[in-house]
């Protein structure tokens, strides 16, 4: 790993003056966070990486500080981040906070069309930085923090100026630094909202909807004891078991098999003996349940029918013109307008700002005019008759 920056360490109370006293002179700041999402059931805020004029912080966010100082100075300056939707949504449900305006690096290497947009991926292309790939997947709320993973959260913001100021340069030359603000704002309105809240359907999970009645019963009652599980073993679901197990069962169960048959196939690993006498209890709760009684999916919009055949033919001439532009523009064709989004379109192509940034409507009107006269040259030059045809002899 790269040799890294001096920091300081904010864990105790009255540490925070410096940061504050810091925050106050500047109205830019480079921020990252970490947490746990990865370690427990609920996802923790677990350290905070500031990078103010040059000077690091970093603050941990489990100390048991008052940050409310913190968070009112951090809502009136211009951050700079990358990949911040998960920071963004992560602050607002655990202080409100909202930021007032952000450059997002990973939303400004995907405008430019960059292959890989991670952080790590960015700083090895830009700087030949090699990012320690064990501290990236790290448990950040185990304490005390090694000076290895404090390395590594110093460097996360180390290099987020330089980046910001290269990327900058790039989107300018090519245009594209306002459609870099548009997405930046957008991004800031849907982290503010936070993290959507647990709904009564969030079992039904991919490929679900293969299933027959009496595997969406079994797989509904898996589904919530993994969630027991995982609440009382405080780890994120899927390491009590993955989704394809899940499915596997439900899916077996569709097929008549009874849950001694089932249990035979399964294996929890080092958790096997704990856990499967209360997973085949939750196998046979699902096969005698009555399938009716089962929470109803979500009905479709009364207002929003499907497309009809015209509307979809306008969909397939919106993709058409999205592609063709995103192409001669070397970007990727769902910034510009996704497959939901197309389908909005379709409905109301008369009013796209209702649907896209106003970039993305300006782009999809390019592409709109410039495949039309593609098209028009490409039918002129097929009705040319070929040089020396249709000469008399």
């Amino acid at each position: 790993m790269p040799d890294t920056p001096e920091y300081q360490l904010i864990d105790q109370a009255g540490q925070l003056a410096p940061l504050l006293e810091a925050l106050d002179r500047v109205d830019e700041v480079f921020l990252d966070t970490e947490a746990d999402n990865l370690y427990h059931y609920r996802t923790r805020l677990c350290l905070l990486q500031f990078n103010v004029e040059g000077k690091f912080f970093l603050v941990d966010a489990l100390a048991g500080l008052d940050f409310s100082p913190l968070w009112q100075r951090l809502a009136g300056k211009h951050l700079v981040m990358h990949g911040s939707d998960f920071d963004l949504r992560l602050l607002a449900d655990l202080c409100g906070f909202r930021a007032r305006s952000l450059f997002d690096t990973m939303l400004a290497a995907q405008l430019l069309n960059r292959r890989r947009i991670g952080l790590a991926a960015l700083l090895e292309e830009h700087y030949g930085v090699a990012l320690d790939k064990d501290s990236q997947t790290a448990n950040w709320s185990q304490r005390p923090l090694t000076p290895r993973l404090l390395d590594y959260a110093a460097l996360d913001v180390y290099y987020l100026p330089a980046l910001r100021d290269q990327l900058t340069l790039e989107l300018d030359a090519l245009g594209r630094l306002d459609w870099l603000r548009q997405q930046c704002d957008r991004q800031i309105e849907s982290g503010a909202t936070g993290f959507p809240p647990d709904d009564e359907n969030d079992w039904r999970i991919g490929r679900s909807e293969r299933l027959r009645p009496h595997g969406l019963a079994v797989l509904h009652a898996l589904w919530h004891w993994r969630e027991n599980w995982a609440r009382k073993l405080d780890t994120p679901p899927f390491k009590v078991t993955s989704n394809d197990l899940l499915l596997k069962i439900a899916e077996g169960a569709d097929h008549g098999l009874s849950a001694r048959s089932l249990m035979e196939t399964i294996k929890l690993g080092r958790r096997h003996d704990r856990l499967a006498p209360s997973l085949r209890a939750a196998i046979e709760a699902g096969l005698s349940r009555d399938p009716h009684t089962l929470p109803r999916r979500r009905g479709r919009d009364p207002n929003i029918l499907p497309l009809t055949a015209a509307e979809l033919a306008v969909q397939d001439a919106i993709k058409a013109e999205r592609d063709f532009i995103a192409q001669k523009v070397q970007l990727d064709p769902t910034l510009i307008a996704n497959r939901a989004q197309l389908a909005q379109l379709a409905r109301i192509p008369d009013k796209p700002g209702e649907v896209l940034l106003p970039w993305q409507v300006e782009l999809l009107a390019r592409g709109k005019k410039e495949k039309r006269e593609a098209d028009n040259l490409a039918r002129e030059a097929a009705a040319e008759p070929s040089r020396g045809e249709g000469v008399a002899e």
